[in-house]
């Protein structure tokens, strides 16, 4: 019984990972040139989620400080949600919805990248943090299911995950960080070629 409940989940993962289309690689390749471009101007990425996207979220940005493959120097990434102290007096005294949207007006500027990790598309502390970034003259990424949820709208970029079931969403979006990950590394630092 659990070896084919095993056994289906795999098969769940491997169609879903053949189901990947040329929009949604296009979608990637966007994401990281507007992450590249943002790094040569000397802009930081702002990256966001809850629950399991804000793990995801700090797992990316460990990629990009500490490092990938490539042994260079650290990327400009900031994890918004892992002040604690922020976090649960902004959620406190505001509300858990403002939690992101004062973070990004107290530290993100023009021309940075906020990106925004949602299996739904739907956390409003995701839609109001994407609103105010983009009131602010950022450019918005966004990672998220199928229909991306109320993130469409606004983000210059949505990658879109072709699955409705959080699970299967939420591992392509790590293979897709660490995609992401790779292309920021080889096309900032050609040159650098020692792995670890």
């Amino acid at each position: 019984m659990m070896r084919e409940l095993i056994k289906e989940r795999i098969g769940q993962v491997v169609a879903l990972f053949q189901s990947i289309d040329e929009d949604t690689m296009a979608s990637i390749e966007s994401a990281a040139q507007m992450i590249i471009d943002c790094i040569r101007k000397d802009g930081a990425v702002y990256v966001l989620g809850n629950g399991g996207s804000a793990a995801d979220s700090q797992h990316f940005v460990g990629e990009m400080v500490g490092r990938f493959l490539k042994e260079r120097k650290p990327f400009r990434f900031v994890a918004l949600t892992t002040n604690t102290s922020i976090l649960t007096c902004i959620g406190n005294d505001y509300a858990f919805d403002k939690v992101f949207e004062r973070q990004v007006e107290a530290s993100v500027r023009p021309g940075d990248v906020l990106f925004a990790i949602s299996t739904s598309g739907n956390s409003e502390n995701i839609i109001l943090a994407l609103q105010k970034a983009r009131d602010m003259g950022c450019i918005t990424i966004g990672l998220a299911g199928l229909t991306g949820g109320r993130m469409a709208e606004l983000c210059d970029v949505l990658i879109r995950v072709p699955s409705v079931l959080t699970p299967r969403i939420q591992e392509c979006h790590i293979f897709i960080i660490h995609v992401l990950s790779e292309l920021i590394e080889q096309y900032l630092y050609q040159n650098s070629s020692n792995e670890g």
